[in-house]
């Protein structure tokens, strides 16, 4: 997927890059599979900011993601999808039962292509298998941790990890990291790489950009005013803003203050 770059029309869009949307094959998510998002700017269950600068953007649904697919599904891909909610694309699939899924979209993943997962699968890229049945040396994605519990690793775009070694009940996987990690062979993972690999080379450009998306300006803490009251040597209380006023060194309180 190339990057797409702008006239330079305003000094906002000399820098500005996006994504190249031409792989997704519609707009419209499924309703059944989307539900409301609510809006916490940062806060948390009592209310306080918890994660600082969030807040405004434009309004999300989220989309419900299967990462525990069940063993012995046979599914065909009918559509890629952008997902607001996170980097990489997801791709809507049907089963053999009928019952549409959303996963996540890797770089091989077509309308069209047929997918399956279990330990009975073939060793073909997009196919979900357990660690066990993966050959060494292959790239894989969306790794559980607790077997059973569903893909918690590797779901970023662009991401990818490597099966090391298996020796008894453990494989060891280097992760994006570097680090060389140890989960249960009985842990899935799906073979490839995750699509949208150039999702880190885009660049935003602009503040408004950010803001759509949900980010609110940083403050350096050192440009920021602080109020200093301290006494003069006659009694006399004075406010003033740290660094613009010289203040008597000897004053007891101002030492204090110190």
């Amino acid at each position: 997927m190339p990057i797409k770059a702008y006239n330079p029309t305003t000094p906002a869009r000399r820098g500005m890059t996006s994504q190249d949307l031409s792989d997704i094959t519609t707009r419209k998510p499924l309703k059944s599979l989307t539900k409301s998002k609510k809006q916490n700017a940062g806060r948390n269950n009592t209310g306080r900011i918890t994660v600082r600068h969030r807040g405004g953007g434009v309004k999300r649904h989220y989309r419900l993601v299967n990462h525990n697919l069940a063993a012995g599904l046979k599914l065909t891909i009918e559509e890629i999808e952008y997902d607001p909610n996170r980097s990489a694309r997801i791709a809507r699939v049907k089963d053999q039962h009928g019952l549409y899924h959303y996963i996540l979209a890797d770089t091989s993943m077509t309308k069209g292509k047929v997918i399956e997962s279990g330990a009975q699968a073939p060793i073909e890229t997009s196919n979900r298998l357990p660690l066990s049945q993966i050959p060494v040396g292959s790239q894989i994605y969306a790794i559980e941790i607790t077997p059973g519990k569903g893909a918690q690793m590797v779901r970023s775009a662009g991401a990818k990890a490597q099966l090391m070694a298996k020796e008894g009940d453990y494989a060891s996987v280097r992760l994006p990291s570097g680090e060389v990690r140890r989960f249960r062979v009985e842990a899935t993972a799906a073979l490839g790489v995750v699509g949208n690999v150039q999702h880190q080379n885009i660049k935003i450009g602009s503040a408004g950009r950010k803001r759509r998306k949900g980010i609110r300006p940083t403050v350096r803490g050192v440009v920021m005013n602080v109020e200093v009251v301290y006494a003069l040597p006659n009694n006399e209380i004075v406010s003033t803003i740290v660094g613009l006023v010289l203040v008597d060194g000897a004053n007891p309180l101002y030492q204090e203050l110190l």
